[in-house]
């Protein structure tokens, strides 16, 4: 009966069973915008979960800080170009 010449070594016997836990993702939509989506995972692209708003986006903090900007300059006191 063959008998092994030299000892397997851990690392190199455990490589041999290293990719067995590997498996592959599932991948959702976003029942919202329809994009990619891990399952149990709030979009990042509109930050929905479960058709709850729960993220706020780059876009949604853009417009409000946009609307903030506008209020601003609409509440200052208007000054006249005149120079004295």
């Amino acid at each position: 009966m063959p008998v092994p010449k030299r000892k397997v070594s851990k690392s190199r016997r455990d490589k041999r069973s290293s990719n067995k836990g590997i498996k592959v993702k599932a991948i959702t939509s976003c029942s919202h915008c329809q994009g990619p989506l891990a399952p149990h995972q709030a979009c990042f692209g509109c930050g929905f979960y479960k058709g709850e708003k729960i993220l706020t986006t780059k876009m949604d903090r853009a417009l409000r800080r946009g609307k903030a900007r506008e209020e601003k300059q609409a509440h200052a006191p208007q000054e006249s170009g005149e120079a004295q």
